[in-house]
């Protein structure tokens, strides 16, 4: 009996209450809450993390009352469609160097002159010959005279019979012989002449005189050199005396690609910058695209005119140089466009998108209605407004409200 009331005794149930539950978790709990509100504020008031670097552009409008966009950009050199290296026409020893480099010449001035020994000699020469070839002139002419006047008086004797036939017969052959030595005399006169004009020429063939007018941008022969038209291939013969540049012929020649060639046509307005003047803008023109390719650079020569003369402008020059839309007529109401860098168009969720700069270093996302594409530029149709900045190159996390740090 015993031992069943104690069983009995082990099955009841305990009502007497037990120990007060710790309150440990809700502190947890609490603590855990005002983390995460501390964290939302903070993500909240700083834009939840470091902020993005980002290059910007900004969005060009174009129209009859903007500047024309530029459809391709090059590079080339500044060339002059006429030069010339100035050589003398014979071989002779230099005498006199009358230019400088830097020095303005007009078509015909003399840039030098050669020893005209030889040239002046066979002028004499020719000379000589020409006055000896008058003297026999005159000597024939004064024999056809006299047999001119025998032959009429023998023929009045024949008439008379007071000479024979055979005597008159022989006065006429004597005329007409001298009248032909007087015409060969008088060819020989002529061709003394000529001979002549030539030695004159000799001597002024050691005048060598510009070309055209234009700048000495070279001075190649001293006094005392020899000079020649012709290399003499020792070295020791110059073949120029110096080079004269038309500055008035400057123009600009540059390889445009294959594959951008089309963009290019004649006529079309142009923006030159010479390298060694980046902040000067040169308006010019494309005068021609020469028909033919460089096999071996893939490219197309394209010959730019310059518009504007100045002489700071000098051959060899680095340039580049914008090809530019073709301007709106005066008074043409053109459509307005906006255009932006291709690499600042976005693709998000399936639309094309850009960022824009907006308040507090932040960017917006705006979609966009894209049209056509000129050169590295999309044409934008709606989403963007003029003076707004996108972001180029958006990384692909970037989102709406970022923060953005922008790098110049």
């Amino acid at each position: 009996m015993n031992s069943h009331a104690e069983l009995l005794k082990e099955l009841r149930i305990n009502r007497d209450p037990g120990p007060p539950p710790s309150r440990k978790w809700l502190w947890i709990v609490l603590a855990a809450i005002a983390a995460v509100l501390l964290a939302a504020a903070a993500w909240a008031v700083f834009g939840g993390g470091k902020p993005v670097e980002v290059r910007v552009a900004p969005v060009v409008a174009s129209g009859a009352d903007t500047a024309p966009a530029s459809v391709l950009d090059a590079s080339g050199y500044v060339v002059a469609r006429r030069m010339a290296t100035v050589s003398a026409k014979i071989t002779g020893r230099v005498r006199e160097v009358l230019i400088e480099e830097g020095m303005q010449v007009e078509e015909g001035q003399v840039m030098a002159t050669l020893d005209p020994v030889d040239a002046d000699a066979q002028r004499s020469l020719s000379a000589a010959q020409l006055a000896a070839a008058r003297t026999q002139v005159a000597g024939v002419e004064a024999q056809l005279r006299e047999a001119e006047a025998s032959a009429r008086r023998l023929q009045q004797l024949v008439g008379q019979q007071l000479v024979s036939q055979a005597q008159y017969d022989q006065a006429v052959a004597q005329r007409d012989s001298l009248r032909a030595q007087l015409a060969s005399a008088q060819r020989q006169v002529d061709v003394a002449s000529d001979q002549l004009r030539i030695a004159d020429i000799g001597v002024d063939n050691t005048v060598v005189r510009a070309p055209f007018a234009g700048v000495v941008i070279a001075k190649a022969a001293q006094p005392g050199e020899i000079v020649s038209p012709l290399s003499a291939g020792g070295g020791f013969t110059r073949t120029g005396i110096g080079t004269v540049v038309d500055m008035d012929s400057l123009e600009v020649e540059v390889d445009v690609g294959e594959a951008y060639i089309g963009r290019v046509e004649p006529a079309m307005p142009v923006e030159a910058t010479l390298n060694a003047y980046p902040d000067w803008k040169i308006p010019a023109e494309v005068i021609a695209i020469i028909p033919t390719a460089d096999r071996g650079k893939a490219t197309v020569k394209v010959r730019v005119g310059l518009l504007e003369k100045d002489p700071r402008i000098v051959p060899d020059m680095g340039a580049s140089v914008r090809f530019l839309e073709h301007a709106p007529e005066p008074g043409a109401d053109a459509p307005r466009t906006l255009r932006i860098p291709a690499s600042a168009v976005a693709r998000r969720d399936g639309a094309e998108v850009a960022f824009a700069l907006g308040d507090e270093d932040r960017v917006e996302r705006r979609p966009l209605q894209l049209g056509g594409s000129i050169g590295d530029q999309r044409e934008v149709l709606s989403g963007l407004a003029p003076g707004d900045e996108v972001v180029l190159e958006p990384p692909a996390d970037l989102a709406d409200g970022d923060r953005i740090t922008i790098i110049r």
